[in-house]
This record gives C-alpha cells, sequence and structure tokens, in this order.
C-alpha cells in the first residue's frame, strides 16, 4: 500500500523517501507569483520572501485533478492508498481528496483520513501510519491506527505575533488572543480541528518552556517533533532539554512549511506530541 499526504504535514523530506510517504504541495502566491510549496520554491527562499515582503502571502490547496493524478500514478504501483490530510476546519484539502477519489481513473481502493492537526501534529499521524504500512499490515489495520492516532495527537506553537494567523484567516478561537497581546508571545494548539489559544507570554524564553512543560504533561509520548522556521539553533536547544523526557534521538526537527509558515511567520517555533 502507499500513504498520501499534503505539504502541510511538514515532514522531513528525507524522512518521507525513506518510508514511501508521497507529499502533495500546497500552493504560495506572492502577489502573481505563485510556487509549489517545497517544490518550486525552498522553505529558506520562502521565509526570506515572506521577510522582504510588504504584502502578506496566501496559500491554497492543490486541486482535485492535480490530487487524482497523484492516486492514478500510485494506482500502477499498488491496489491500496492511504491518503491523510490538515484538518477539515483549516482547509478544503480533505474535500478536495473526496472529490479527486472520484476523478481517478484506475481502479484503486483509496481511504482518505482527516487528520484534524496541521503541521507536525498531522505529520506524525502519517509517520505512524507509514511505519505501519511498511511493516506489512493492509489497509484496513493501517487506517484504524491513523484514526486512533489522529486523537492522541497534539501540537503547541508560540511565535511572536497573531498577525500573520489573523491575515490569513486562520485565527480561530485564538481570536481572544487578539487585541493588547499582538506583540506578547502568543501560544496555540489545534484542538478538534480548529487553532485554540493556550495562553501568552511576556518573553519568548518564557514561551517556549511552557512548549517544554506541555510535553512534560503528557501521561506518555509515543513520537515527538520539534519544528521551527528561521532558527534551527532554538529548536535544537529545545530538542535537546526535551531529551529529558524523550529519547533525544528520536525526537524529529522539521521546518515549518511555507504553507504553514503563511499564517505563522517566520519567528515560529512548536512542538508536536503523539501520545502512546
Amino acid at each position: 500500500m502507499r500513504v498520501v499526504t499534503d505539504s502541510v504535514a511538514d515532514i522531513p523530506q528525507k524522512l518521507a523517501e525513506e518510508l514511501a510517504i508521497t507529499i502533495v504541495p500546497f500552493y504560495v502566491r506572492f502577489g502573481d507569483e505563485v510556487y509549489r510549496d517545497g517544490v518550486d520554491l525552498s522553505t529558506e527562499e520562502f521565509y526570506r520572501k515572506l521577510m522582504s515582503n510588504r504584502k502578506l502571502p496566501v496559500s491554497s490547496t492543490p486541486s482535485p485533478g492535480e490530487i487524482a493524478k497523484v492516486y492514478d500514478r500510485l494506482a500502477e504501483e499498488t491496489h491500496e492508498i492511504l491518503s491523510i490530510h490538515v484538518s477539515s476546519k483549516l482547509t478544503a484539502t480533505y474535500e478536495v481528496a473526496l472529490q479527486a477519489r472520484e476523478q481517478m481513473k484506475r481502479k484503486c481502493r483509496v481511504e482518505i483520513v482527516d487528520s484534524q492537526s496541521g503541521a507536525m501534529g498531522e505529520g506524525l499521524v502519517v509517520i505512524t501510519a507509514a511505519r505501519e504500512a511498511q511493516s506489512g499490515a493492509d489497509l484496513d489495520r493501517v487506517v484504524d491506527m491513523a484514526r486512533k492516532a489522529v486523537l492522541k495527537s497534539h501540537v503547541r506553537m508560540c511565535f511572536d505575533t497573531l498577525e500573520y494567523l489573523r491575515k490569513g484567516g486562520r485565527i480561530g478561537r485564538a481570536q481572544a488572543l487578539l487585541g493588547s497581546v499582538l506583540r506578547v508571545n502568543p501560544i496555540v494548539g489545534v484542538r478538534d480541528g480548529e487553532v485554540h489559544p493556550f495562553g501568552r507570554e511576556r518573553s519568548r524564553a518564557k514561551a517556549i518552556a511552557r512548549l517544554f512543560d506541555f510535553v512534560k504533561g503528557l501521561p506518555s509520548v509515543r513520537e515527538l517533533a520539534v519544528e521551527h522556521a528561521t532558527n534551527r539553533d532554538e529548536a535544537e536547544a529545545l530538542a535537546d532539554r526535551l531529551g529529558a523526557l524523550f529519547p533525544r534521538e528520536r525526537i524529529y526537527i522539521s521546518t515549518v512549511a511555507p504553507a504553514v509558515g503563511v499564517h505563522v511567520g517566520p519567528r515560529v517555533i512548536a512542538v508536536s506530541a503523539l501520545e502512546g
């Protein structure tokens, strides 16, 4: 079987290749310039453009036809596909994938799962499913495992301002943090598929400490990831600290992809955890 996801999942390319995960890119538009996330525009190039452009870029989901082509191509190699996507409450990608399945030209069983998350909160669900698929499990078992993982996946992010989320229209329930706190360090996450506020701190150091405390407060952790946009050293330092709670060599270090960076900005740092 084959596993498909979208670029919002933030899965490192090398890991995606190792686990045979097919990533369908989102689109990022800077004015009249349109790029495929991670294909025509690297993450580093995106953040340079984000910080140098006055106008905020926008992201968009791939079309049903594009995803259908991916399914048809994989159908030449397999008769089972599991497609896991960013929360249906954040983008239309899940619905687009359903439409893509109907547009397929080849016969293949395709199961589509709403991750109810994004970034590596989504990514950890995909990774778990891909590892199970590689172990030889059939599609029914992998789908069941993925849906159980959805309920145990968590993501928390902190950054300098909510302006990117507000302007990008993805602020959700974090609207409650707007107003006088635009210049402090909001902490948000995804709950029930929507962006939720989880607090705010006056300093970045305290906000990052809250990310550590969040992981520390989980009853058990099966998978763990730390993400950043433009400061890998900061992410590595947090991962090193988290090594006291979870094997350091098993903590994924990932870069927040352009499709997510549009909404969180260049100073984001995040942790995602999958409960055991």
